[in-house]
């Protein structure tokens, strides 16, 4: 397979339409799995109080949505290195856009927890097939830019849940339920968009190797590298999503608590610091991205998970608005910036024939192992305060980005579909 040098004095090349729709739909569904997803963040407090449970209890919505997701992705991800990425791709997307819609009408908390358990699995599959048939159309020279593009769609969907949240909770005084009747919208402008693009060229080519080669997958799934690998991958992924989560996910409930040494910041206040830190992510996740492309997969995310040490401080224990703002303005910054790297990162170290499966379930597998995140910082904030919480599960979840980042291997720049290989050539240094 040809390595990132082969490419790097390709000239830049344009998009054409098909890559340009999967790619804009990926962007769509990811965004929308966010949307979703953060409306539970923003809003658990109010179905707690609807419900009339605790924080913690309902904190495990999310648990239990992050607990599904790795199902979604071996379900879809195996259906689409046999069929192709586009048919699972819109039976996902159907999938996961009624039961989202279908949240807004839980009578109680039990059936809730249900529908998240089952939009887990919608989510799982959305990731890791998005993700796949982007990356496999985009030109490989220009994969960091397009992958910051492609995973800071979950930072414009969280932007897009606080904005919704504001509109409808905040000024129209409408219950939480309004804000996951919404979330079919975008699902449908994603349908839409996503039925007009064509197979990858990719997996078609992979399809006509093995038959060639008469290599099946289960050879390529038992092959002994391939297993190592995916151990080392869900690892990442563990102290990836765990970094992302445990930066995210409690953080509005910090700024609006008035006990456990939270902020006390008005719903509103709190909301728009959600915006600007959101901002904040997507930005780091293109710059990164692109970066990337020319200091290698590795060294991008090990700087970020460094530089976001010294800003925890300024992210847990800030009093001001202000400060608190710019604290997780710049958290995101880093957190995000680390995880643009991620799609491109997870498609090449993929073999081209499980590219459906692989990227998705490490990643979903990664997400599981995390899926406690926001309970365990729940119950640390009631016993020792918010900001200990934070800063506890989050200084050795950056080490460990950056040690298993350093120790680890990259495939940047390897051209998809060339050849049959069990292993995508990687380099250690980037």
């Amino acid at each position: 397979m040809t390595s990132s040098a082969a490419v790097s004095g390709q000239p830049r090349q344009r998009l054409n339409s098909d890559q340009r729709n999967a790619f804009l739909a990926a962007v769509l569904g990811w965004t929308m799995d966010a949307f979703d997803y953060f409306i539970v963040v923003l809003v658990y407090a109010d179905i707690a109080k609807d419900f009339h449970i605790s924080l913690t209890t309902v904190a495990f919505v999310t648990t239990a949505t992050l607990l599904m997701r790795p199902v979604g992705a071996l379900i879809f991800g195996l259906w689409a290195d046999r069929v192709g990425r586009r048919r699972p791709l819109i039976v996902d997307v159907c999938f996961y856009s009624v039961i989202g819609f279908l949240c807004a009408f839980a009578p109680n908390f039990t059936v809730l927890v249900i529908l998240r358990l089952l939009y887990g699995i919608g989510m799982g599959g959305e990731w890791g097939l998005g993700a796949a048939l982007a990356m496999e159309k985009i030109p490989a020279n220009r994969r960091g830019f397009f992958s910051g593009l492609l995973q800071e769609g979950y930072s414009f969907g969280y932007l897009l849940a606080a904005l919704a949240y504001l509109l409808v909770h905040s000024e129209l005084g409408l219950s939480w339920r309004w804000l996951f009747a919404l979330s079919i919208i975008p699902a449908l402008i994603s349908l839409i968009i996503r039925s007009r693009v064509k197979e990858s060229e990719v997996w078609e080519k992979t399809q006509q190797q093995l038959k060639a080669t008469k290599t099946s997958v289960k050879d390529i799934l038992l092959n002994g590298k391939i297993i190592r690998r995916f151990v080392y991958l869900v690892l990442l992924m563990t102290v990836f999503n765990w970094m992302s989560h445990g930066t995210q996910d409690i953080y509005p409930t910090f700024l609006k608590a008035t006990s456990e040494h939270g902020a006390g910041l008005s719903a509103t206040t709190a909301t728009w610091i959600a915006v600007v830190y959101n901002i904040g992510a997507i930005i780091g996740g293109l710059i990164f991205g692109t970066l990337s492309e020319r200091f290698g997969r590795r060294h991008t995310i090990i700087f970020c998970a460094v530089l976001g040490l010294p800003i925890i401080p300024l992210f847990a224990y800030s009093t001001s608005a202000g400060m608190l703002c710019l604290g997780s303005f710049l958290m995101q910054f880093a957190v995000q910036g680390a995880w643009g790297v991620i799609p491109a990162h997870l498609t090449e170290m993929s073999p081209d024939a499980i590219r459906g499966f692989y990227p998705g379930v490490t990643y979903q597998l990664g997400n599981c192992l995390a899926a406690f995140n926001l309970p365990i910082q729940q119950a640390l904030a009631a016993s020792h305060g918010y900001p200990f919480a934070l800063t506890v599960t989050l200084v050795p979840v950056l080490i460990l980005v950056a040690l298993l980042s350093f120790f680890g291997k990259e495939a940047k720049g390897v051209e998809f579909g060339t050849v049959i290989s069990t292993v995508p050539a990687t380099t250690k240094s980037g």
